[in-house]
């Protein structure tokens, strides 16, 4: 299948979302959540949204202003036959994809490496990243179809400069940077490919922590997730390849590309001397 010439006149504008019709991994909550209302609400995008909490989504649904232009699937993104599913699912209902957006991810609780089993390592590379090649694979003979086709993957801070404590979760935010970079180059003139990388975000991405992740020093350095989906969001139009949200995150990407070493040190000091419970098995 060959893409659609169209593209090629769109190479060289920004990324018109006006009525795209999008497919949104992580679609319950946090910034998939937040990414979904604003591109009905704000372009009269059409989504497909993808969870695994159904009440969750339909109270999205419900609360959208046009929510007959949201659908939803349930399933479990790690899984390679359930893309290949959901893929058939898009064909069977017309439902024609412009733009993947890859947002499904978790964080594991701080810890040192050698805390972490087996199992922790292969659920959250297949969550946090196999699954963002999975849906590529299920989703790209769709995208070619579109005059503007477009895959957003949502990556990490993380994957800028390594972060203590976050060994597998780094990791697999870094896989997922590189993947993306690659097909960049791979689909150059022919899918626009951005990567987003944000810092500390006003979701629940900390409900999986053994302590509460409140605090004065966090709540200092957390972007309001509506805020992130701007910029984000903004990006997009502009078709930026590289997308930073949270001044933490910039921080972090400016200083590891001058000083490595002495970043990743700084960046470890910072959790140390927050004292924070957060951060007790790293300490």
């Amino acid at each position: 299948m060959q893409f659609r010439p169209q593209y090629a006149i769109m190479k060289n504008m920004g990324y018109i979302l006006k009525e795209k019709h999008v497919v949104v991994s992580g679609a319950s909550s946090g910034i998939g959540r937040e990414l979904v209302r604003r591109l009905i609400a704000q372009y009269g995008c059409e989504i497909y949204g993808i969870g695994r909490n159904e009440t969750r989504l339909k109270e999205l649904k419900n609360s959208l202003p046009n929510p007959e232009k949201f659908r939803y699937a349930l399933f479990d993104v790690s899984k390679k036959e359930n893309w290949d599913d959901f893929a058939k699912k898009l064909q069977e209902e017309n439902f024609s994809p412009d733009m993947l957006v890859n947002n499904a991810g978790f964080l594991l609780p701080f810890s040192k490496a050698e805390n972490y089993s087996e199992e922790d390592a292969e659920s959250i590379l297949s969550t946090n990243y196999l699954s963002c090649f999975y849906a590529f694979k299920a989703i790209l003979p769709l995208l070619k179809n579109s005059p503007a086709p477009a895959i957003v993957n949502v990556s990490s801070s993380a994957a800028l400069a390594p972060v203590v404590g976050t060994a597998l979760y780094s990791a697999s935010k870094s896989a997922l940077k590189s993947f993306t970079e690659c097909l960049a180059m791979d689909y150059k003139g022919k899918i626009y490919v951005a990567g987003v990388y944000p810092g500390f975000t006003k979701t629940d991405i900390f409900s999986r922590q053994k302590h509460e992740a409140k605090s004065k020093i966090l709540d200092a350095v957390t972007t309001p997730v509506d805020k992130a989906v701007k910029r984000i969001v903004k990006k997009i139009r502009r078709k930026k390849t590289t997308i930073v949200t949270g001044a933490d995150a910039r921080a972090m990407d400016f200083f590891y590309r001058l000083f490595p070493s002495l970043t990743t040190k700084a960046i470890r000091g910072v959790l140390k001397k927050s004292g924070l419970e957060l951060f007790d098995e790293v300490f």
